[in-house]
């Protein structure tokens, strides 16, 4: 979980609330040292530390470390400063009712897939994906969707950071395979999960593109193979695209909000 590049002792800090997180639930120090690449002395003082900056909280009575307020109130600053999700909030609610089926918005973290809000359909599926949860970007479409329009010098790091497991059997498992799929979403204007991340589970996909070009997120449509087929899903392509469309035109305003006020 140590990620590249870690900056000395803020890198470390880092590194352990991401594994005191990654728990979901509260950790106790053993479990902690179990896993981590540092000395037992060093992860007690970054504990220490960590907690008396209120970025975690202790559980005396049993000894268990959990995210603390100070990181809750940070993520959600976070949450309204740098998610699409305030955004996009109301084309999701209209793209639901429109689709009655689970509709994700997903934001690259690094190598990651970051779904930061979720609509689920009428009948709920049970499915891995929920908002805040992270997830691999080969097997996803709105990891595709995304990846399909990276510029290549931000797609190569990217694509040697996937594990390419081997999730199901129409999981795509080398570069090369996923470059193929690549080219043929940019043809397409569109990505699809073939359940390739869980079985009887497929979706499509689209990029939420800026003015120019670049990827800010996406959205998917998913449903299960028990409700229909992917060539059936195809009919709520029109609604997806309305929905990227006006997120990505929102998205704009939010961003140069003084464009808005500008004296005439």
């Amino acid at each position: 979980m140590q990620r590249e590049g870690s900056d000395g002792t803020v890198g470390k800090a880092l590194d352990v609330l991401d594994r005191v997180a990654a728990h979901g639930r509260p950790v106790r120090f053993a479990e902690l040292l179990e896993a981590a690449p540092f000395p037992k002395a060093t992860l007690y003082r970054l504990l220490q530390t960590l907690t008396n900056q209120g970025m975690l909280i202790f559980e005396p009575d049993r000894g268990t470390y959990a995210p603390g307020m100070r990181l809750v109130r940070m993520a959600h600053a976070a949450w309204a400063q740098s998610s699409l999700a305030p955004i996009a909030r109301d084309h999701l609610d209209a793209l639901s009712r429109a689709v009655g089926e689970t509709v994700h918005l997903a934001q690259l973290d690094g190598a990651q897939v970051l779904y930061v809000d979720k609509r689920n359909a009428e009948a709920p599926l049970p499915m891995y994906s929920d908002a805040g949860k992270v997830g691999p970007a080969y097997c996803t479409g709105v990891g595709k969707a995304m990846l399909a329009w990276l510029p290549e010098a931000d797609l190569d790091p990217i694509l040697a950071q996937q594990s390419w497991h081997r999730f199901t059997d129409t999981t795509l498992t080398s570069p090369e395979a996923m470059r193929a799929e690549l080219e043929d979403i940019r043809r397409t204007g569109h990505a699809l999960d073939r359940q390739e991340h869980e079985p009887g589970i497929h979706c499509i996909a689209m990029p939420i593109l800026s003015q120019g070009g670049r990827v800010q997120g996406a959205v998917s449509v998913t449903s299960s193979t028990a409700r229909g087929s992917l060539d059936e899903m195809m009919r709520h392509l029109p609604h997806l695209q309305d929905a990227v469309t006006k997120i990505a035109g929102d998205l704009r305003d939010w961003r140069f909000p003084d464009k808005q006020h500008t004296p005439g």
